[in-house]
């Protein structure tokens, strides 16, 4: 079995919680898929990132996301499938009110 993190994007304006249909959807998503989900975390809003850069002598500390943009990071559901046309299968039942999500596999270091 591979893993997959399943980054799911969506509207900035919205808040995890602020949706209860969408709120009942990952909780089905959950007893669905409960037997391939590794974990998975909400994500406050893009207000409350903190952004880390190099800056040649040290770093630089910003509040904010690293860029504006019209879609942000909500959320990620970690996966485990046989490979990705079964996490494609198992993503598409992901709420993704307004956005979409981003399948992306899990190196493995040996």
């Amino acid at each position: 079995m591979s893993q997959y993190l399943v980054l799911i994007y969506g509207d900035p304006s919205y808040e995890a919680g602020d949706s209860d249909d969408v709120m009942k959807g990952h909780m089905k998503f959950g007893e669905n898929h409960g037997a391939v989900i590794a974990g998975g975390n909400a994500l406050q809003p893009t207000g409350t990132a903190t952004s880390i850069r190099p800056d040649g002598d040290g770093f630089t500390v910003t509040d904010g996301p690293f860029l504006e943009t019209k879609e942000a990071l909500g959320g990620y559901y970690l996966v485990e499938a046989a490979d990705l046309d079964a996490a494609i299968k198992v993503a598409k039942d992901i709420p993704m009110p307004g956005g979409g999500v981003e399948i992306r596999p899990v190196v493995v270091f040996d």
